[in-house]
Parts: structure tokens; sequence; C-alpha cells
């Protein structure tokens, strides 16, 4: 279970929240599965109780309630929190051997780089973590039929 975390979508939160006064928050793509559903992510705990932690200072859902609260009063900004429609899943075991037979490449998730890098730049920076064995990486094509 997972989320893309680089790709906005054109809508925003108040298009799938009837009556949400929260235009100014952009919705992602989280994955071809269910994307009848809304998630979210956070770093403020003690605003959204009852999300699940996830690493580094981040959780996973919450009480939902508490969030449409704190984004109508605005206590919580876009660095704090981000939604995202559908969601990426594996079988069992799928990811793990997906990892061991090198098709992902690992790096730590932090809030800075989750809640603050912008979107177009999350992947670059992704990468530039993994050190200099893979800088040339980042010039890639994203399709690399193209290359």
């Amino acid at each position: 279970f997972g989320f893309v975390m680089n790709r906005k979508s054109e809508q925003t939160l108040a298009d799938v929240l009837e009556a949400a006064p929260f235009p100014q928050f952009p919705l992602y793509y989280g994955g071809p599965v269910q994307l009848d559903t809304l998630h979210f992510i956070h770093t403020v705990p003690h605003l959204i109780p009852d999300g699940v932690l996830i690493g580094n200072g981040m959780y996973w859902s919450g009480d939902f309630d508490k969030v449409l609260l704190h984004l109508g009063n605005q206590a919580i900004g876009q660095h704090e929190i981000k939604f995202f429609l559908g969601y990426s899943g594996w079988s069992e075991g799928q990811l793990e051997e997906e990892v061991e037979e090198g098709s992902w490449l690992l790096t730590p998730a932090t809030p800075t780089l989750v809640f603050e890098t912008p979107v177009d730049a999350l992947w670059q920076q992704s990468v530039l973590q993994l050190g200099d064995a893979y800088k040339e990486v980042i010039h890639y094509p994203i399709d690399p039929q193209l290359n």
C-alpha cells in the first residue's frame, strides 16, 4: 500500500468534497486502485488523532472530522497535509520482490521532501539523496523508449 507522490491531479479538495471551502488544497493521484477513495498523510497528530504512524513523524489517515475542522480554521496548511485520490497496491510479497530485484530505488521519506518539495522536483530530489552514483539517473527521459 502506498501513494504516488509526484502526480498532481487537476482537481482540488473542493472539487471532491461538497461545500468544502478549501480550493487551495491540491489533490494528488495516489495510484490506480480505488480512485473513488480519498486518502491523506500529515504531520499533525496533535490536531488529527487516530492516524497511523508511517515513519519520520508522518501519519496516514486519522479523524476526518478533525481534518475538516482544522482546514476550515486554517490550523493546518499545505506543508502539513497532502491528499490523494486512490492508492497504489501490491499483492503479498510483490513489493519486497520488486525491491530485491532492483526495480525500485529506496530513499528516506522526510516531511521536508514529502510536503515542501515542489511536485516537479520531487523525483529528482529523491534520486539525489542516493548519492553521486545515481546523479546521471535524473537526466534519463521519463519514457526510456525516447532515449
